[in-house]
């Protein structure tokens, strides 16, 4: 499938995060622990907030391999932002081309995804029919992926994610039990407005791909006081990701099945999560 990280918190290089670790991102790209896949090799992109841009992220994307992109590493190594996300593809039989690979943008908001749409062959056109015609044109892929989020944006995204994100579940549901689709979904999505980060995990069968979160930087501080990259950072910062980025005790969380998370000013929260199938 594909594997994921989103950043919140003191601003950083993005290449702290995406080469430093010692299984960090670009390791995972060829070296996967947890993913369907142990090479994710279809195309990377980063999206990243810096305050002179207006909230509106900046992207980059390529359909060549993160772990010898050098266009990567350049501005990876120049870019500092306090809120980013990053992604490593591993194509699910759509083509691999730039506007196939995350995170997608409209306007503000950013979308990544880890999964598929079983039988997205079967459903696409009915799925399609249901975004906004107004943001229809904006589509600029073919994947399932960006359809879900121009479908969660049709239902209203923007207002009130969870409740977009759940409607949008829920019509890729009920249309692939209308067309005898077993377990039509599997999702861990991150959606980001520059201020939050919203991250949700989700399949029909129960049985989601890997997500985890990182623990507070307080209590992480206090169980390992050596740490000194611990200290350069507030206690705000987080981080959410398809596979922990090390091995240090008691820095990952896995994200619950069926629930979403919210990183954002003042206290972090999880709930449940359901598709709405109404």
């Amino acid at each position: 499938m594909c594997r994921w990280i989103a950043y919140s918190g003191t601003p950083v290089l993005l290449s702290r995060v995406l080469f430093e670790p010692a299984h960090s991102l670009i390791d995972q790209s060829l070296h996967s622990r947890m993913g369907v896949e142990t090479t994710n090799g279809d195309g990377f992109g980063i999206g990243w907030y810096a305050q002179e841009a207006a909230g509106t992220p900046a992207v980059l994307r390529d359909v060549g391999p993160a772990w010898n992109n050098r266009n990567l590493r350049e501005v990876a190594h120049h870019v500092r932002s306090g809120l980013f996300f990053a992604h490593i593809r591993a194509a699910t039989g759509t083509a691999v081309q730039q506007s196939n690979c995350h995170p997608f943008r409209s306007g503000r908001w950013m979308w990544m995804h880890n999964g598929m749409i079983n039988g997205f062959r079967l459903l696409r056109r009915d799925l399609a029919l249901a975004v906004d015609p107004v943001l229809y044109p904006d589509i600029e892929g073919s994947t399932d992926s960006e359809l879900m989020f121009f479908l969660a944006l049709t239902f209203g995204l923007t207002e009130d994610p969870p409740g977009a994100v759940a409607r949008m579940a829920g019509l890729i549901e009920r249309t692939g039990q209308a067309h005898d689709v077993r377990h039509p979904l599997q999702m861990t999505v991150a959606v980001a407005d520059g201020e939050r980060v919203w991250a949700f995990r989700h399949s029909s069968e129960g049985r989601s791909r890997s997500l985890y979160y990182s623990t507070e930087v307080e209590t992480l501080r206090a169980l390992h006081p050596d740490a000194e990259y611990l200290r350069d950072i507030s206690d705000t910062t987080r981080l959410v990701v398809s596979e922990p980025l090390g091995d240090l005790p008691g820095a990952w969380n896995e994200v619950p099945e069926n629930s979403f998370g919210i990183i954002q000013p003042g206290q972090d929260v999880l709930h449940a999560f359901r598709p709405d199938l109404r």
